[in-house]
């Protein structure tokens, strides 16, 4: 299992968008999660953020179930991760923790440069560390 922090990030929306872009290209299964207000603007961002791709993705509110008719849908937007059920990759927004989610192989935590940002992503480091995980920071500084 790794979990990997994406630090430094100057538009932390806009680094998720293309890091979601990879993550479909490479046929992963994604689950996104983070506070709600974030996740709408993710949801609106990858509808526009490249005019030429279209990255399918659904939106999961607290409590939902996944219809059974979106089960293929290779990237979902979950405030509670694991009503979207397994994935390959778990990416966190923030600010919270994953507190008792069952992590998958690769879990990536993405911090911005904002105070809050950082003293959160501290937070969350320290809870994985806390977990037994050995995380792995790599600084963005220039995206």
């Amino acid at each position: 299992m790794s979990v990997d922090f994406h630090t430094g990030l100057g538009d932390k929306l806009a680094y998720a968008c293309r890091l979601l872009r990879k993550a479909h290209r490479s046929r992963a299964r994604v689950v996104v999660t983070g506070d709600a207000a974030q996740l709408s603007r993710l949801d609106q961002l990858l509808w526009t953020f490249d005019a030429g791709e279209f990255l399918p993705h659904a939106r999961l509110r607290a409590g939902e179930q996944p219809p059974p008719r979106l089960a293929p849908t290779p990237l979902w937007l979950a405030d509670q991760p694991a009503d979207a059920g397994a994935c390959d990759v778990l990416v966190n927004l923030g600010p919270g923790g994953l507190g008792d989610v069952p992590l998958p192989a690769r879990t990536i935590e993405l911090v911005a440069r904002a105070d809050d940002e950082v003293a959160a992503g501290r937070q969350r480091w320290r809870a994985h560390v806390a977990a037994g995980r050995s995380p792995v920071n790599h600084p963005q500084d220039a995206a």
